[in-house]
C-alpha cells in the first residue's frame, strides 16, 4: 500500500503540473459557457467507509435539478460539458483528490452514499478496504455509461440492478489481483478508451 501512496503522489503531481494550462483553459470556457463554480464536488464514500468531496470540472448548469444519473442527451449538460464529458476531461480535477490521499489513481470508483448501501455488507467491506480510484476495470468497460441507460424508462432502477451488480464484480476482479504492474496497464487501456468508440 505504501508503493501505491507514493505511485500515486508522484503522477497526480506530476500530472497536475503538466496539466494546468488545460485546467486554467476549461475553467475559463466553464465559466464563460454558463454561471456557476468551476469545480463541482459532491459527497462520495471512500477508503474505510470515510465520506469526502470528490472533485470534478462542473459539466452541468449550476444547481440544476433532476434525477441523480445522468443519460444521453441530458439537457442539464452545458456546451462545454458535453466536451468534457465525451473525453472524461471533467474527471481530471480528481489528482487532487488523489494527491491530497482520497483517491487513487487505479481503484474502484467512489459510490455516493445511496448506491453504497446496495452493496451486501461483506462486499462494501472488501471494497472500501482500497482507496478508490479514478479509473479502473469497470470504468473501462462502461466507458458509455450514459448511453447505455439512455434508452431506460428508470436510469437509477436500471442501473442499481443491472450495472453496479456487475461493477462490483469488477471491483472485487481488482481488488484480487491489484498490483502497480496492474495499475500501469489499466491507466493505459484508460487512455486508449477515450479515444477510441
Amino acid at each position: 500500500m505504501r508503493v501505491k501512496r507514493i505511485f500515486d503522489f508522484v503522477f497526480s503531481l506530476l500530472g497536475l503540473i503538466l496539466l494546468s494550462p488545460l485546467f486554467i483553459w476549461v475553467a475559463i470556457w466553464i465559466r464563460i459557457d454558463s454561471p456557476g463554480p468551476v469545480f463541482f464536488r459532491q459527497e462520495r464514500v471512500g477508503y474505510a467507509g470515510r465520506t469526502f468531496r470528490i472533485h470534478k470540472f462542473r459539466s452541468m448548469y449550476h444547481e440544476a435539478a433532476g434525477a441523480p444519473i445522468t443519460v444521453g442527451d441530458d439537457r442539464r449538460i452545458t456546451r462545454c460539458g458535453r466536451f468534457l464529458r465525451r473525453f472524461k476531461i471533467d474527471e481530471f480535477p480528481q489528482l487532487l483528490d488523489v494527491l491530497k490521499g482520497d483517491m487513487s489513481l487505479v481503484g474502484p470508483r467512489p459510490e455516493v452514499p445511496r448506491y453504497m448501501a446496495q452493496y451486501p455488507e461483506d462486499i462494501r467491506n472488501l471494497v472500501l478496504s482500497v482507496p478508490p480510484g479514478i479509473t479502473d476495470i469497470a470504468s473501462i468497460k462502461f466507458k458509455n455509461e450514459n448511453e447505455l441507460l439512455a434508452g431506460s424508462n428508470d436510469p437509477e432502477k436500471d442501473y442499481i440492478n443491472k450495472i453496479l451488480p456487475i461493477k462490483i464484480k469488477y471491483y472485487q476482479e481488482y481488488i484480487s489481483k491489484h498490483s502497480l504492474s496492474l495499475d500501469l496497464k489499466l491507466i493505459f487501456q484508460t487512455i486508449k478508451a477515450i479515444f477510441t468508440d
